[in-house]
């Protein structure tokens, strides 16, 4: 990786991608060969399933189009108590095996959601418990061992909006009760600001637990409402709340100078949710202008 460099790359979710499998989703041949046309080099797996899980055919579709991965992601629900351990980590462990395979030395992991992904359905309590948040903290840290010690990956924990770690009180709480040397953050600067939290005072206030970013924006109108109705994430996005930078929050070219300062090397993926996209051919020219924008921000950000 670049010394002392911010590489931006791209994702999936920015080609409307939530799932292994969906027909409303951008083909997998399709998105990679858009990622070259858009002019990136590094991408993240997305959901597992989604690109091919065969290493060998993987590592042969990306050589040939000079593309390589920054990141593998799973799912996980530890607060849900100590046996949810049985349950991540399988899919964890196949996760790790293609990320690492593909050269990759990041992992991030998204907590489970409050309400359903597609429907918006309330499907258990929005606040944790002392007990749940003890639990979340213990699966973290065994997670991000077992990560390092099998297959030398590091845990990227992303906070996400209608997750029990959303708002800055919540994300600054994870990381007083999980262990520094085994989780950091993939701070994702969408859901913060749509959990109302500041990026920049993150990465200020907290410079060695900053392991990797996710640069998004959001629409603050749609924010605001999003907050008056109490509205679902799912259709928050299907509304675009999400939106293309730099017509949004927070600030990106605030939150690559404050990365920058760091000193030190970090990717910056682009990852903008746009599932369900309404056509097939809105995700490239949106990447491309990002992809432009962002590189524009910095003294030290760049593609490779």
């Amino acid at each position: 990786m670049t010394e002392n460099k911010l590489i931006i790359g791209t994702a999936p979710d920015s080609w409307g991608v939530w799932f292994p499998e969906d027909d409303a989703q951008t083909p997998w041949q399709r998105f990679l060969d858009e990622v070259v046309e858009a002019g990136y080099k590094w991408i993240e797996l997305g959901p597992y399933g989604y690109l091919p899980a065969d290493p060998e055919i993987l590592a042969k579709e990306l050589k040939d189009r000079d593309l390589q991965v920054s990141a593998g992601t799973v799912f996980t629900a530890f607060h849900r108590g100590l046996d949810q351990w049985d349950v991540a980590w399988e899919p964890a462990r196949k996760v790790a095996e293609l990320t690492a395979a593909m050269g990759a030395q990041h992992i991030v992991v998204i907590p489970a959601l409050w309400r359903d992904d597609k429907t918006g359905k309330e499907l258990e309590p929005a606040t944790l418990t002392d007990k749940q948040w003890d639990d979340l903290a213990a699966g973290h840290n065994r997670l991000g061992e077992t990560l390092q010690k099998e297959f030398g990956l590091f845990q990227q924990f992303h906070s996400h909006a209608d997750s029990h770690v959303e708002t800055m009180e919540e994300i600054e709480k994870f990381l007083a009760v999980t262990d520094p040397k085994l989780v950091t953050l993939c701070l994702d600067t969408g859901h913060a600001e749509y959990g109302g939290a500041s990026s920049v005072e993150l990465i200020e206030k907290y410079p060695d637990r900053i392991g990797y970013l996710h640069l998004k924006q959001v629409d603050p109108e749609i924010i605001a409402q999003v907050r008056a109705e109490e509205m679902s994430f799912s259709k928050a996005v299907r509304l675009g709340a999400m939106c293309e930078p730099p017509h949004g929050l927070p600030d990106l070219s605030k939150v690559i100078e404050a990365a920058e300062a760091l000193g030190r090397p970090l990717f910056g993926i682009v990852e903008q949710d746009m599932y369900p996209v309404d056509s097939f051919d809105t995700p490239l020219p949106i990447a491309k202008r990002t992809k432009n924008y962002l590189l524009g921000c910095g003294s030290r950000t760049v593609i490779s």
